[in-house]
C-alpha cells in the first residue's frame, strides 16, 4: 500500500500526465497498428486490382472457354507462354498460374506444376467466390517452391476468371509480381500512418495537459488557501478554548474575590463605623445621661463624646462607600478618566501624580472603561500605601483600539513572590483584565514598581 499513499500524494496534474501518458502511448500503438495495417492492406489491395486488370486485359483473350475441366490446349498454352515471357509483363510476373475449382492446375509457367492438384486454400476459395485476393509477403504455399526461393516479399494475387452472362467465377488467375518499389510504398505510408496518429495523439493529451494543469493549479491554490484556512481556523479554535479556560478560572476566581471583598468590607464596617457606633451607644446608657441630678456641664460633654463618635462612624462608611461606587464614566473618554481618578487620589492623599495621556483611538466600551478606572485607582492606592507616594506617574495610551495603561513609582519596591493569593488589590485587578482578554504586568525593584495593563485591538473588540 506504500506505493498507493505515494501516488495519493503526488498532485493531480502529476497523476494525470503519468497515468494519461501511459493511456495515450498505448492507444496510441492500438490506433496506430490498425491504422498502418488497414492502410497496408488498402495499398496492397488496389497495387493488386490495378495489376489484377492490366493482367486480365492481356491473357483473357488468350484462354479458351473455361467450362471444360480438361487441360488447356496445347495452342493456348503456347500462347501464354509467349505471353508471359515477354515484354514488360514477362519482367513483372514471377509466376503463373491458372486454377481449376477443385485445386487442379490448368497451366503455369512451372511445367512440372501443370495438371498437379493441391488442397484448395483459403485465398483460393475466396478467389472463386468472386473478390480479389492480394497478399504482399513471402511466399508459402505448398506449390509456390520456387517464389519461396527468391527469399523476398512479392505481390501474390488471385484474380477470378467469371463467365460473362453469369458472372460465376469458373477458374482462377493466380500469378506473383516482383511489385518493385511497392515495399518502399508501403514503408512510407507505415511511416506517414505512425506520424499521424502520434502527432494526433501528443496534440490531444497536451491540449488535455494545459487544461489539467490549469485545472491542477487552480485546486492546489484553493487547497493551499483551504489548509491556511484550517490552520487559522484551528488557531483560533485553540485561543478561544484558552480564552475559555481563562474566563471559567477568571469567573472562579472572581467568585471567591467577591466573597473575600465582601468579608474585607464587613471587616472595615466592623472595625470602624460599628466600633464607634457601639461606643456611642455605650455612652447613652451613661449615668449622667439617664440621672436628671447630673449636672448640665457633664451631661453637655458626654453628648459632644457620642456627637464625635457618631461623626467619626458617619465619614468613614463615607470613605468606604465612595470607593465601592464608581462615577458616571460611560460616556467618558480616557482623558477624562484618567484626569477624575488622579484628582481624587490626589485630593484624598494630598500628593502629586505626574500624568501623561495620549489619546488617538475608537470609543471602548464600558467594561474597558471601568477597568481602567479601577486599574489606575487600585495602582495608585498601593504606590500611596506601600511606595510611600515617590513619584507617582500615570501614563496612558490609546490608539486605532490599542490601550496601553502605566501606573508607576519610585518607592522601595516589593518581592512578587510574598504577594498572599487572597490579596485583593494584585489578585483583583490580574483577574479583572483577564477576563476582558487583556495582559497584566508587575516590574519591581528597588528603583519603584510599575504595573501595566494593555488590550489588544481584536481583543478590545470582543
Amino acid at each position: 500500500m506504500n506505493w498507493l499513499r505515494r501516488w495519493n500524494a503526488r498532485s493531480l496534474a502529476s497523476q494525470f500526465f503519468i497515468a494519461g501518458g501511459l493511456i495515450s502511448i498505448a492507444a496510441m500503438l492500438v490506433v496506430g497498428l490498425f491504422v498502418s495495417h488497414l492502410i497496408e492492406e488498402t495499398v496492397i489491395h488496389n497495387s493488386g486490382a490495378a495489376t489484377a486488370l492490366y493482367v486480365d486485359s492481356v491473357i483473357a483473350p488468350l484462354l479458351p472457354d473455361m467450362q471444360t475441366e480438361s487441360l488447356l490446349d496445347e495452342a493456348s498454352a503456347q500462347a501464354l507462354d509467349e505471353t508471359l515471357g515477354q515484354g514488360a509483363l514477362g519482367r513483372r510476373l514471377v509466376s503463373f498460374k491458372l486454377w481449376r475449382s477443385d485445386g487442379t492446375i490448368l497451366y503455369s509457367n512451372e511445367k512440372e506444376l501443370v495438371g498437379r492438384r493441391f488442397a484448395v486454400s483459403d485465398k483460393l476459395q475466396r478467389a472463386f467466390a468472386g473478390s480479389l485476393v492480394a497478399r504482399y509477403e513471402i511466399a508459402s504455399d505448398p506449390e509456390s517452391d520456387k517464389e519461396r526461393a527468391l527469399g523476398k516479399p512479392l505481390m501474390e494475387i488471385y484474380n477470378p476468371v467469371l463467365q460473362p452472362w453469369s458472372g460465376q467465377a469458373v477458374a482462377v488467375l493466380e500469378f506473383y509480381e516482383t511489385a518493385e518499389g511497392l515495399g518502399d510504398s508501403l514503408a512510407h505510408a507505415r511511416l506517414r500512418s505512425w506520424a499521424a496518429v502520434a502527432a494526433l495523439t501528443a496534440t490531444f493529451f497536451l491540449v488535455l495537459s494545459v487544461l489539467v494543469f490549469r485545472g491542477s493549479r487552480t485546486i492546489e491554490a484553493q487547497r493551499k488557501d483551504l489548509k491556511e484556512r484550517v490552520t487559522e481556523l484551528s488557531a483560533l479554535l485553540a485561543e478561544n478554548r484558552g480564552l475559555q479556560r481563562r474566563l471559567q478560572r477568571a469567573s472562579q476566581r472572581a467568585a471567591a474575590l467577591n466573597e473575600t471583598y465582601l468579608r474585607s468590607i464587613g471587616a472595615d464596617l466592623h472595625d470602624g463605623p460599628a466600633q464607634h457606633i457601639a461606643y456611642a451607644s455605650l455612652r447613652l446608657d451613661s449615668d449622667l445621661l439617664i440621672n436628671a441630678s447630673t449636672q448640665p456641664e457633664a451631661r453637655e460633654k458626654e453628648l459632644t463624646w457620642i456627637r464625635s463618635s457618631l461623626a467619626e462612624a458617619m465619614t468613614e462608611i463615607r470613605n468606604i462607600c465612595s470607593g465601592l461606587v464608581l462615577p458616571q464614566i460611560e460616556k467618558s473618554s480616557i482623558t477624562e478618566i484618567v484626569t477624575r481618578v488622579v484628582e481624587a487620589h490626589q485630593h484624598k492623599t494630598e500628593s502629586h501624580v505626574e500624568t501623561v495621556v495620549n489619546e488617538d483611538g475608537p470609543e471602548l466600551p464600558p467594561a474597558v472603561k471601568i477597568c481602567i478606572y479601577r486599574f489606575i485607582q487600585e495602582a495608585l492606592n498601593n504606590a500611596y500605601r506601600h511606595g510611600g507616594g515617590v513619584q507617582q506617574a500615570v501614563k496612558a495610551v490609546s490608539r486605532d483600539g490599542h490601550v496601553r495603561i502605566e501606573v508607576s513609582d519610585h518607592g522601595d519596591g516589593f518581592d512578587p513572590t510574598e504577594v498572599r493569593p487572597t490579596s485583593l488589590g494584585l489578585v483583583g485587578l490580574r483577574e479583572r483584565i483577564d477576563s476582558l482578554g487583556g495582559s497584566f504586568d508587575i516590574k519591581t525593584g528597588e528603583g519603584g514598581t510599575t504595573v501595566t495593563m494593555i488590550f489588544e485591538p481584536m481583543e478590545v473588540g470582543e
